[in-house]
C-alpha cells in the first residue's frame, strides 16, 4: 500500500517514544510536515536529528493550562495522532484518587483538549481531516491490575465514535487502533511478569504479539484516504487475540 502525505501537516501528541516516535517517522518519510509533541525535551532532539525539518513541541499534556498555551495556536493541521499514554499498575482495591487523576488527565483528558484545539482549526480552515488515537485492547479484554489504566482505553474506545458523529459533517473522520502487546518501554510494565507474558503469547493463535511497525501501519491507514469510507471505527491489532 503506497501512501503520500506530501503537502499535509501531521500533529502527532506523545511523540517522544514507542508508536509515537515511529509515527513520526513513518509521516516524515511520507513527505508531511510534523509536529510532534512530548513532555521530554531529550526525546525530541534526538528524534529532530533522525528526522530534519520536523517540528517540535515540548509540553506535559496531562496539564491543561500548559496544553492551551503550547498548542492553541498551533496552525492548520490536516493529520492528527493521539498517542499520550501512561501505565501505572494498581490492584482495583489499591487504586488511589492520584493515580485514577493523573491517567486520566494524560491518557484521555489530553485526547479531549488536543482533538477539540486541532479539529476548530480543520473547521475553521473549511478542511477534511482525521484523527487517529491509540487506544488498547484492554477496552474489550480484562488485564489484572490495570482497571484505571483500562477505563481510560474503554472511554476513548466509546468517545472516538461519539466524536466521529459529531465531526462527520465536517468532512472530518476519527477512528482508532486498539494495539495487543507491542514491544514498547510501557509494555514491558505489564510483561514484568514472565508467566503472564507466557500465557498471553499461547493464547495468540499466530503465537505472536504484534509488532510495532503492525500498529504504525494501521495508523497510516486510517489517516490516509484509503480509508475514506472509514470513521467512528477501531482497527484491532491484536495477532487475532480476541478471536481466540
Amino acid at each position: 500500500m503506497q501512501l503520500n502525505s506530501s503537502g499535509l501537516q501531521a500533529l502527532v501528541a506523545g511523540a517522544g517514544k514507542g508508536i509515537g516516535r515511529d509515527t513520526v517517522k513513518a509521516l516524515h518519510a511520507l513527505g508531511a510536515g510534523v509536529i510532534a509533541v512530548s513532555r521530554t525535551n531529550t526525546d525530541l532532539v534526538s528524534l529532530s536529528k533522525e528526522c530534519p525539518g520536523i517540528e517540535t513541541v515540548c509540553v506535559d499534556l496531562g496539564d491543561w493550562e500548559a496544553t492551551e498555551q503550547a498548542l492553541g495556536n498551533v496552525g492548520p493541521v490536516d493529520l492528527q495522532v493521539n498517542n499520550v499514554a501512561m501505565l501505572l499498575k494498581q490492584p482495583f482495591l489499591e487504586a488511589t484518587k492520584e493515580v485514577f487523576d493523573r491517567t486520566f488527565n494524560v491518557n484521555l483528558r489530553s485526547m479531549i483538549q488536543v482533538s477539540q484545539i486541532v479539529a476548530q482549526g480543520m473547521i475553521h480552515q473549511g478542511v477534511p481531516g482525521s484523527i487517529v488515537s491509540v487506544s488498547s485492547m484492554v477496552a474489550h479484554v480484562s488485564f489484572p491490575n490495570l482497571a484505571v489504566y483500562s477505563c481510560t482505553k474503554g472511554t476513548m474506545t466509546i468517545l472516538t465514535k461519539v466524536i466521529a458523529a459529531e465531526l462527520g459533517p465536517y468532512k472530518i473522520r476519527v477512528n482508532s487502533v486498539n494495539p495487543k502487546v507491542v514491544p514498547t518501554v510501557m509494555s514491558q510494565k505489564v510483561l514484568t511478569d514472565s508467566e503472564l507474558a507466557r500465557k498471553l503469547k499461547e493464547r495468540h493463535p499466530l503465537q505472536k504479539f504484534a509488532e510495532m511497525e503492525d500498529v504504525v501501519n494501521s495508523i497510516l491507514f486510517l489517516l490516509s484516504d484509503r480509508s475514506a469510507p472509514t470513521s467512528g471505527s477501531g482497527i484491532l491489532v491484536d495477532a487475532w487475540y480476541l478471536a481466540s
